[in-house]
C-alpha cells in the first residue's frame, strides 16, 4: 500500500510517500502507526503523539480503529484548523 505524508509528519519522516508491505497482523490504522514506528527513529518521532496523527484512507478520514484491508493509499497529517 501506498504512504502519503503531509506537512510535519513528512518532514520528521524524510520522505513524501512510500509504498510497504506491512505484516498481516497489522489490521487498523494504529496498528499501522504502531508498525511504523518500530521502523526508525524518524518513524518514531513522527508518530511520537499517535492522538495528534490524522489519518485518511483512500482520501477519507479514517480513525485509529478503522480497517486498512484492500487499501491503496493512507495519508497521515497533522490536526487541520479552519480560518
Amino acid at each position: 500500500m501506498k504512504l502519503v505524508y503531509f506537512a510535519w509528519v513528512r518532514e520528521r519522516v524524510g520522505k513524501p510517500e512510500e509504498t510497504v508491505n506491512p505484516p498481516e497482523d497489522v489490521a487498523t490504522v494504529a496498528d499501522l502507526i504502531g508498525w511504523l514506528r518500530m521502523r526508525g527513529e524518524e518513524y518514531a518521532y513522527a508518530f511520537e503523539n499517535e492522538g495528534v496523527v490524522r489519518a485518511a484512507i483512500d482520501r477519507v478520514h479514517a480513525k485509529p480503529g478503522s480497517a486498512i484491508a484492500g487499501a491503496q493509499e493512507i495519508a497521515f497529517f497533522p490536526p487541520m484548523t479552519g480560518g
